[in-house]
């Protein structure tokens, strides 16, 4: 079972989250919290797999949460679960390392895709037996960790791809080059080299969407 601590200062969206988290096989809530100390004392308590995770709470923001965590050495991953559309909020969350990033409001399926595909990661990694580079980077990419770098084409950097990686995961529906450079922090040329070597190692994939006039969009989506 993955336990996982829900922190949220609504009670009554933390009731909700709780019961989408009980209705998804191998999944447990093991506690809530409402402020952000709460949650640092609850992590400490409860040792949970996973924290689904507020940023805005009354006595701080969620990622300062985070770094609180880190300090103390606590190693449950996070899923950050917020109205907070900021992009300087998600590069951030993509920064701290969380591990997908869902805005609200949300319905119960939005929530148990993203849980399944965390299970999925966290089972491949423990189950892992890793012999050769090969191995490695398999467990990296499945992981959704840092690229290697002998996977890249040149010019590009692994630091890079984690960030726009990470990005692309968070998003529940697709991005532009554009809109991925605006999170990440990089031009929308630079976003598109990366976004499109991602669709060509099968890890996203492009759509376009049309407009009134002039060339069609290309949205990325991740795959893994």
């Amino acid at each position: 079972m993955i336990d996982v601590l829900v922190v949220d200062d609504d009670f009554m969206v933390s009731r909700i989250h709780c019961g989408f988290v009980e209705r998804i096989d191998g999944f447990r809530v093991v506690g809530t919290a409402s402020t952000g100390a709460e949650a640092v004392a609850r992590v400490e308590e409860l040792r949970p797999d996973l924290v689904l995770l507020d940023l805005y709470l009354p006595d701080m923001f969620g990622l300062d949460v985070v770094t609180r965590l880190r300090a103390a050495r606590h190693d449950c991953d996070v899923l950050v679960i917020s109205a907070a559309r900021e992009a300087e909020a998600v590069r951030r969350a993509v920064r701290y390392g969380a591990v997908n990033y869902l805005l609200k409001p949300f319905g119960f399926d939005e929530l148990r895709a993203r849980l399944e595909q965390y299970a999925t990661r966290r089972n491949t990694l423990r189950g892992t037996v890793v012999s050769d580079q090969a191995d490695v980077d398999r467990v990296l990419s499945r992981s959704g960790a840092h690229i290697a770098t002998s996977a890249l084409p040149r010019g590009l950097s692994p630091e890079t791809a984690e960030l726009v990686e990470r990005a692309l995961r968070a998003q529940a529906g697709n991005l532009s080059a554009a809109e991925c450079g605006d999170l990440v922090g990089i031009s929308r040329v630079s976003a598109r080299r990366y976004l499109e070597h991602f669709c060509g190692t099968g890890r996203a994939e492009v759509s376009l969407r049309y407009g009134a006039a002039g060339r069609p969009e290309r949205r990325y989506a991740w795959l893994g």
